[in-house]
């Protein structure tokens, strides 16, 4: 894949608009600073906050990707014929969900990114 490609950025955690400095701050586990971005971009300076609350949108991509994920392990719940009583696949689901809500997280706020900042070379 390479730079120019809005994919390239989402699943490198890359700036949308040089698609060379890193968009998070932290750790992807680190349960303290999960989130954080830097302000700006390292490398080109373009600014990751264009105005308050520019990251609420995000919790739309976040639904999604939730649903999404809902979905997938449900029906690999019923597909791979694992018989279990619906308590037991809550409890399935809860567990894989709370464990890859930081991944959930960060590509809801990276998508939104790219979705209003675009790409420019140099």
């Amino acid at each position: 894949m390479k730079k120019g490609n809005k994919i390239y950025s989402i699943l490198n955690s890359k700036c949308p608009h040089c698609h060379e400095g890193d968009f998070f701050n932290s750790n992807l586990y680190s349960i303290k600073n999960m989130g954080d971005i830097y302000d700006d971009c390292p490398i080109c300076g373009e600014t990751y906050n264009p105005e308050t609350g520019f990251y609420f949108g995000a919790l739309y991509i976040s639904y999604a990707l939730g649903a999404a994920l809902f979905v997938t392990i449900w029906g690999s719940f019923n597909v791979l014929g694992v018989e279990l009583e619906i308590f037991h696949k809550i409890i399935g689901f809860s567990v894989m969900w709370l464990l890859l809500t930081p991944i959930t997280h960060r590509l809801s706020k990276i998508i939104w990114a790219n979705i209003f900042m675009k790409y420019k070379k140099e």
